[in-house]
């Protein structure tokens, strides 16, 4: 059952609006996003041979979840440039620094929603602001919702698997090497992926 309801396959839905399943009213509301059981993961091709993985491990967000109608419902992300992780101490640092993310000049990468859709099933798509070295692009995410349930401390909690993908010379990060055997050491496109649990505001 989906979080902002779905669509009638009996419908045409390019004109008709997403059919909303009552129960869904209870899980309208704020939430916070739990960093210790959600993760913001990416993807870049390395030497055009292999795909070299991040995440970062300090962030904040919150969600507004409408179940009546999806367009109402919100996202909002901060996420500390510093806490960027590769597993690699020297490559992080080279992250860091001015050939990429320039985080004493701009230490915090933001996402704010601008527009939600359900797709059908528990397949929806947000579209917001991602902004970058102070550069701000649009970003749509596509989502799936994974369930709702009540943890064992009494927390009532949503999920959410999503992907992306960007260019980063996009936001004017475009520090790269040649190969001798041709092409680039870090490609232009980034993929991605995000596990997302939030908890439910009293």
């Amino acid at each position: 059952m989906g979080i902002f309801g779905r669509k009638n396959d009996d419908i045409d839905t390019t004109s008709a609006p997403a059919a909303v399943n009552p129960d869904l009213a209870a899980l309208t509301g704020d939430y916070t996003v739990d960093p210790a059981h959600t993760t913001l993961g990416f993807v870049a091709r390395h030497a055009m041979v292999t795909n070299v993985k991040g995440k970062f491990n300090d962030f904040s967000g919150t969600l507004h979840l409408d179940g009546s109608d999806p367009s109402k419902s919100t996202a909002s992300f901060d996420v500390k440039m510093e806490s960027i992780d590769t597993g690699s101490a020297d490559r992080d640092g080279h992250l860091k620094s001015a050939d990429f993310f320039k985080i004493e000049e701009f230490p915090t990468m933001t996402f704010r929603s601008t527009s939600a859709e359900a797709l059908g099933g528990d397949d929806y798509r947000i579209t917001g602001d991602l902004e970058i070295l102070g550069t701000t692009k649009p970003l749509t995410i596509d989502l799936e919702f994974n369930g709702a349930a009540k943890d064992p401390f009494g927390n009532e909690r949503v999920g959410f698997e999503g992907k992306a993908e960007i260019k980063r010379s996009e936001w004017g990060i475009t520090w790269n090497a040649a190969l001798e055997t041709g092409g680039v050491l870090v490609s232009d496109k980034i993929k991605l992926n995000f596990d997302i649990s939030a908890i439910k505001s009293a």
